[in-house]
């Protein structure tokens, strides 16, 4: 992905303070509820603002400290590289999994996304 797709202030030039966009894609990650998830694209229209890959980038770059596993693909598909970390919480949490078929390659479930992602609640409370 490209730095100038970002926005201004979610560059990595900026990385002596945490970029506004990050906080805020950050704030959201760390709102959803254990066992539920949101999409990066999710994110992005709650936020009004920045799309599935910007948010994808804010996870990359700085995730690590909030709940980055409750942020995922549309498809389901478990983080590449993350899978078995990412699977332990969401079986911890109750996240619903579709089971995978043994003709998956790697055996490994994905997200209901039908059952586990979560809409923001009440997205006006805390929101600005």
């Amino acid at each position: 992905m490209s730095e100038q797709s970002l926005p201004h202030d979610a560059r990595p030039e900026y990385a002596d303070e945490l970029p506004e966009y990050a906080e805020r894609v950050l704030d959201v990650a760390e709102r959803i509820p254990p066992g539920r998830v949101m999409t990066y694209g999710d994110v992005a229209e709650w936020l009004e603002e920045g799309g599935p890959r910007q948010v994808g980038r804010v996870m990359a770059l700085y995730g690590g400290a909030v709940a980055w596993w409750r942020v995922v693909r549309a498809d389901g598909v478990l983080l590449p590289g993350h899978e078995l970390r990412a699977l332990d919480r969401y079986r911890a949490e109750g996240t619903p999994l579709k089971e995978a078929s043994r003709a998956t390659e790697g055996h490994l479930p994905r997200l209901d996304m039908r059952r586990a992602r979560w809409d923001g609640g009440h997205r006006a409370e805390g929101h600005t």
